[in-house]
Protein backbone atom coordinates (compact mmCIF):
# COMPACT_ATOMS: atom_id res chain seq x y z
CA UNK A 1 0.00 0.00 0.00
CA UNK A 2 1.56 3.74 -0.69
CA UNK A 3 1.67 6.26 1.60
CA UNK A 4 -0.41 8.61 1.71
CA UNK A 5 -0.22 12.41 3.16
CA UNK A 6 -4.10 12.23 2.04
CA UNK A 7 -6.57 14.19 5.21
CA UNK A 8 -9.73 13.65 3.84
CA UNK A 9 -10.72 9.86 2.81
CA UNK A 10 -10.75 9.12 -0.84
CA UNK A 11 -14.52 9.10 -1.83
CA UNK A 12 -14.74 5.73 -3.07
CA UNK A 13 -17.66 5.02 -5.76
CA UNK A 14 -19.19 1.90 -5.13
CA UNK A 15 -20.36 -0.61 -7.15
CA UNK A 16 -23.24 -0.33 -9.10
CA UNK A 17 -24.69 -2.45 -12.06
CA UNK A 18 -26.00 -0.85 -15.08
CA UNK A 19 -27.84 -2.12 -17.48
CA UNK A 20 -24.77 -1.56 -19.90
CA UNK A 21 -22.63 -3.39 -17.45
CA UNK A 22 -24.82 -6.48 -17.23
CA UNK A 23 -26.02 -6.28 -21.05
CA UNK A 24 -25.61 -9.64 -23.53
CA UNK A 25 -24.59 -9.81 -26.61
CA UNK A 26 -28.69 -9.11 -27.02
CA UNK A 27 -28.62 -5.81 -25.23
CA UNK A 28 -30.91 -6.86 -22.65
CA UNK A 29 -29.89 -7.61 -18.72
CA UNK A 30 -28.23 -11.10 -17.96
CA UNK A 31 -30.50 -12.65 -15.09
CA UNK A 32 -28.67 -15.75 -15.01
CA UNK A 33 -24.92 -14.33 -14.36
CA UNK A 34 -26.34 -10.99 -12.66
CA UNK A 35 -28.81 -11.49 -10.50
CA UNK A 36 -32.60 -9.86 -10.66
CA UNK A 37 -32.25 -6.24 -11.94
CA UNK A 38 -32.75 -4.23 -9.23
CA UNK A 39 -33.68 -0.33 -10.15
CA UNK A 40 -32.45 0.65 -6.62
CA UNK A 41 -28.49 0.17 -7.89
CA UNK A 42 -28.77 1.91 -10.64
CA UNK A 43 -31.03 5.03 -8.97
CA UNK A 44 -29.11 5.22 -6.17
CA UNK A 45 -25.69 6.65 -5.71
CA UNK A 46 -23.53 5.85 -2.92
CA UNK A 47 -23.36 8.91 -0.78
CA UNK A 48 -19.14 10.77 -0.40
CA UNK A 49 -19.99 12.11 2.80
CA UNK A 50 -20.91 8.45 4.12
CA UNK A 51 -17.94 6.85 2.44
CA UNK A 52 -15.71 9.65 3.66
CA UNK A 53 -16.73 8.95 7.37
CA UNK A 54 -16.93 5.36 7.23
CA UNK A 55 -12.66 5.96 6.58
CA UNK A 56 -11.86 8.60 8.55
CA UNK A 57 -10.19 6.87 11.70
CA UNK A 58 -8.24 4.94 8.79
CA UNK A 59 -7.60 7.89 7.23
CA UNK A 60 -5.95 9.42 9.64
CA UNK A 61 -4.37 6.71 11.41
CA UNK A 62 -2.45 6.18 7.73
CA UNK A 63 -1.14 10.09 7.88
CA UNK A 64 0.05 9.68 11.65
CA UNK A 65 1.95 6.90 10.41
CA UNK A 66 3.52 7.89 7.18
CA UNK A 67 4.86 11.15 9.10
CA UNK A 68 5.97 9.22 11.62
CA UNK A 69 7.49 7.32 9.50
CA UNK A 70 9.01 10.23 7.77
CA UNK A 71 9.87 12.30 10.40
CA UNK A 72 11.57 9.04 12.81
CA UNK A 73 12.54 6.72 9.68
CA UNK A 74 11.02 3.48 8.88
CA UNK A 75 11.18 1.80 12.38
CA UNK A 76 8.86 3.93 14.59
CA UNK A 77 5.89 2.76 12.38
CA UNK A 78 6.22 -1.25 12.16
CA UNK A 79 7.50 -1.03 16.44
CA UNK A 80 3.90 1.21 16.88
CA UNK A 81 2.19 -1.11 14.74
CA UNK A 82 3.90 -4.38 16.42
CA UNK A 83 3.09 -3.25 19.96
CA UNK A 84 -0.64 -2.99 19.17
CA UNK A 85 -0.83 -5.87 17.66
CA UNK A 86 0.89 -7.48 20.67
CA UNK A 87 -1.71 -5.50 22.80
CA UNK A 88 -4.90 -6.18 20.88
CA UNK A 89 -3.98 -9.76 21.78
CA UNK A 90 -4.09 -9.46 25.39
CA UNK A 91 -6.41 -12.59 26.57
CA UNK A 92 -9.54 -11.17 28.87
CA UNK A 93 -11.62 -12.81 31.26
CA UNK A 94 -15.22 -13.19 29.10
CA UNK A 95 -17.25 -12.49 31.84
CA UNK A 96 -16.16 -9.14 32.72
CA UNK A 97 -16.11 -5.79 31.11
CA UNK A 98 -14.11 -5.44 27.95
CA UNK A 99 -11.51 -2.90 28.03
CA UNK A 100 -8.11 -2.45 26.38
CA UNK A 101 -6.30 1.48 27.92
CA UNK A 102 -3.33 0.05 26.43
CA UNK A 103 -4.51 -0.02 22.62
CA UNK A 104 -6.31 3.30 23.06
CA UNK A 105 -3.45 4.68 24.51
CA UNK A 106 -1.24 3.35 21.52
CA UNK A 107 -4.09 4.37 18.98
CA UNK A 108 -4.53 8.32 20.42
CA UNK A 109 -8.22 7.26 21.85
CA UNK A 110 -7.16 7.91 25.76
CA UNK A 111 -8.06 11.63 26.02
CA UNK A 112 -11.60 11.11 23.60
CA UNK A 113 -14.87 10.33 25.50
CA UNK A 114 -17.09 7.69 23.30
CA UNK A 115 -20.61 6.40 24.03
CA UNK A 116 -18.72 3.49 24.43
CA UNK A 117 -16.46 4.61 27.53
CA UNK A 118 -19.90 5.19 29.18
CA UNK A 119 -22.56 2.40 27.65
CA UNK A 120 -20.01 -0.46 26.54
CA UNK A 121 -21.14 -3.81 27.77
CA UNK A 122 -24.64 -2.73 29.28
CA UNK A 123 -26.78 -4.13 26.48
CA UNK A 124 -25.96 -7.98 27.62
CA UNK A 125 -25.81 -7.41 31.28
CA UNK A 126 -23.48 -8.90 33.84
CA UNK A 127 -22.83 -12.75 33.09
CA UNK A 128 -22.40 -13.85 36.88
CA UNK A 129 -21.32 -17.33 35.81
CA UNK A 130 -17.29 -16.37 35.36
CA UNK A 131 -16.32 -20.01 35.41
CA UNK A 132 -18.96 -20.86 32.63
CA UNK A 133 -17.56 -18.30 30.27
CA UNK A 134 -14.40 -19.21 30.90
CA UNK A 135 -14.86 -22.81 29.65
CA UNK A 136 -16.93 -21.96 26.81
CA UNK A 137 -13.99 -19.28 25.79
CA UNK A 138 -11.63 -22.15 26.44
CA UNK A 139 -13.62 -25.02 24.33
CA UNK A 140 -13.25 -27.38 27.99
Amino acid sequence: QEPSFRIVPAANSGKTATIKDTANSFGLHDTLQYGPRSLATEIKAPSVVKNRLENWEETQDNVKLTMKRNVDGMHAPLRLLMERKIVAANPQIPALSQSNLALDILMGRDEELDVGDFFGGMERGPTLDVHNAMEKKLRM
